[in-house]
């Protein structure tokens, strides 16, 4: 047994060391154990589940506004995708975006661009700025594939890199807990997977970026930082900052990117 366990091991590392691809906009490997395919599809389902769900806001001011920034953001993204030739990188991505009444200070965005923004968001963006640093925030994370790297390991974690089909086949509740925890959608599981400091500093940089190719002020996520740590100073912070740490050293980097982040801010202003 301790030598056939030891098989295991060996052909699940490689495995490993042969299921990863490199993400063109972080240009960084990433364990890719699922296709995309898996992905869009699965979020296609799960982003229809959770929206016949919720209670979807569909007038008023609010509503555009989302809409509007979402919209913004995701066009700069696929113009900064096409001069950089990596739009096959963009293949499956068909936009949507809601906002939800409910409390919950959060907003996600899964692959494909399915996004959501939850109302208890607003008041701490508390302006289209803000809501465009989240928004660039969280299509960032799906861009870098970082909800799909979180995916990829929390399977591999419990069914084995040698059982992963079969896992998903044989339990697919758990399949679709472990990617809306993996997206921070299923904060009613009760189970946070955060991002890794390397994938946060990723998400802020490109974020800020796009919300200014986008044309919103990017000085404006220092403030919404430091009303999310205010936030998360209780002793239950809100999902957004549970998943989303808003320490000193995130609001130092970001004061870092600004003299980039303006110029780029600047420019989609003369267009």
């Amino acid at each position: 047994m301790p030598l056939m366990k030891e098989i295991v091991i060996v052909l699940a590392i490689s495995m490993m060391a042969f299921a990863c691809s490199q993400n063109k906009i972080t240009d960084r490997r990433q364990l890719n154990i699922v296709s995309n395919d898996f992905m869009t599809n699965m979020a296609d389902t799960q982003y229809k589940s959770v929206i016949s769900q919720g209670k979807v806001v569909n007038s008023g001011k609010d509503v555009s506004m989302v809409r509007n920034v979402a919209g913004d953001i995701a066009k700069a993204v696929e113009a900064y995708y096409k001069v950089n030739n990596m739009t096959d990188a963009l293949k499956g991505y068909k936009w949507e975006f809601n906002l939800l009444e409910s409390k919950q200070v959060n907003a996600w965005c899964m692959p494909g661009g399915k996004i959501a923004v939850y109302t208890g968001l607003l008041p701490v963006t508390q302006d289209k700025h803000g809501l465009a640093v989240v928004l660039g925030h969280e299509i960032a994370h799906a861009l870098a594939e970082h909800g799909k790297e979180r995916f990829n390991q929390q399977l591999l974690a419990q069914g084995g890199a040698l059982t992963l089909q079969l896992f998903m086949a044989q339990k697919p509740a758990m399949t679709r807990d472990l990617f809306l925890q993996a997206f921070g959608v299923a904060t009613e599981l009760g189970v946070l997977l955060p991002f890794s400091r390397k994938q946060e500093l990723e998400a802020d940089k490109l974020g800020l970026m796009f919300a200014a190719r986008a044309g919103y002020n990017p000085n404006a996520a220092i403030g919404l930082w430091e009303r999310m740590g205010k936030l998360s100073e209780g002793a239950q912070p809100p999902e957004f900052a549970s998943t989303h740490p808003s320490e000193d050293s995130r609001i130092e980097a970001l004061k870092k990117l600004m003299p980039e982040a303006n110029k780029l801010y600047e420019a989609s202003q003369k267009k």
